[in-house]
């Protein structure tokens, strides 16, 4: 699938293609076969036009009609190399694959500043140079910092609004990310969310919560969590824990 997919970035784009990389939960060897998306980055020697949207759109149609597994489940963006190297949030809108199969601009919050790290340092190249190449350093505290406004700007709101968590799913999602930010926020570092949660299970955390990541690690499609409370308190613990 991924070498078709290069492909057809290859034919649409041609020249304006500089590299195409995966990140995420398959770069960082953490991939579950029945929870995984699979996300891709494409660099581009300058940001593309509008008119180019719709073919892209039509590839990716197509690449999910040729019956791969998880062609249905896969998100990418298309960044200029200028604009990849460092996050900008004044430039932060790019073309993007969205999990729906839909194609347009989205804007890119702060996690595209993890994003990019696990980039440089995990990015499997599937077509041109390294992905150090063309993504600075991110320091830890930048680190750090994103996932502090991760929690603030994506997770602080569920105390308002809840909805999202009606769904056994996502509230799995949201356990294991909020191990992986905490373990951002204390080590400076990114990993993946199986990974983080196992870290917390052996600090002091574990101690209190140990109980419900464990039942975010075993989830599968079909089960039934039903932890709306017990996740909406973990999340509250995680920001409280972030500006400690």
């Amino acid at each position: 699938m991924l070498e078709q997919l290069v492909l057809g970035i290859l034919r649409v784009l041609n020249q304006d293609v500089v590299g195409v990389y995966v990140h995420g939960s398959l770069a960082l060897g953490d991939f579950n076969r029945e929870t995984s998306d699979v996300d891709f980055l494409v660099a581009t020697r300058t940001e593309l036009p509008a008119e180019k949207h719709p073919t892209l759109e039509q590839m990716h149609a197509e690449l999910r009609n040729q019956g791969f597994k998880w062609a249905g489940n896969m998100e990418g963006s298309y960044i200029s190399q200028e604009l990849l190297k460092r996050y900008d949030p004044q430039q932060c809108w790019h073309p993007a694959l969205r999990c729906d199969g839909s194609f347009g601009v989205d804007g890119h919050a702060s996690d595209w500043i993890i994003q990019r790290a696990i980039l440089r340092e995990h990015g499997i190249t599937l077509h041109g140079p390294a992905p150090e190449n063309l993504i600075d350093p991110v320091a830890p505290y930048e680190l750090k910092k994103a996932a502090q406004a991760i929690l603030t700007e994506w997770w602080s709101p569920l105390f308002v609004d809840a909805s999202r968590l009606k769904s056994s799913e996502y509230q799995a999602y949201a356990i294991l990310t909020m191990c992986r930010c905490l373990y951002t926020i204390e080590e400076g570092l990114v990993a993946s969310k199986p990974a983080a949660a196992q870290w917390m299970l052996a600090t002091t955390h574990g101690s209190k919560w140990g109980s419900l990541i464990r039942q975010a690690l075993a989830w599968r499609r079909g089960d039934e969590l039903n932890a709306i409370n017990e996740t909406l308190a973990f999340i509250r613990y995680t920001l409280e824990q972030a500006v400690h």
